[in-house]
């Protein structure tokens, strides 16, 4: 279900996130979806229970997904995400990979073209990986 790599300078828990969030925004994980306890994720990864539990506490702060005490931790309901708050944060960092694709020459076609493929990967399912 994840798979992290250990060789990357990325830090364990960002990858982490990072998969997390991306199974969300795919469709792999539900709203309401229990994920993993900190313990059995851990012992699946081989990984520090305490970088699960950052990677976890992380994620709740940013909106993916709740806690409830004694039961574990949950995906967020769509319309209870921060949805705003994301959009600011994709399109700062989509300007700034915009400005340094400019740089380098792409045409807006090119772009254009890139969106499109951006759009029937996500109807597909599929991630970039």
């Amino acid at each position: 279900m994840f798979e992290l790599d250990i060789r990357s300078r990325k830090p364990i828990y960002e990858q982490l996130m990072d998969r997390v969030k991306e199974m969300i925004v795919y469709g792999s994980l539900q709203p309401d979806e229990q994920l993993p306890s900190v313990r059995t994720l851990s012992a699946q990864l081989t990984v520090n229970p305490n970088t699960i539990q950052k990677a976890y506490r992380e994620l709740e702060r940013e909106g993916y997904i709740y806690s409830v005490q004694g039961k574990g931790s949950f995906v967020t309901p769509a319309e209870h995400q921060p949805q705003q708050i994301k959009r600011d944060e994709i399109r700062a960092a989509l300007l700034k990979q915009m400005i340094e694709a400019v740089h380098f020459g792409f045409t807006q076609q090119e772009v254009d073209d890139i969106y499109v493929e951006a759009i029937q990967t996500k109807e597909r399912g599929m991630s970039l990986d």
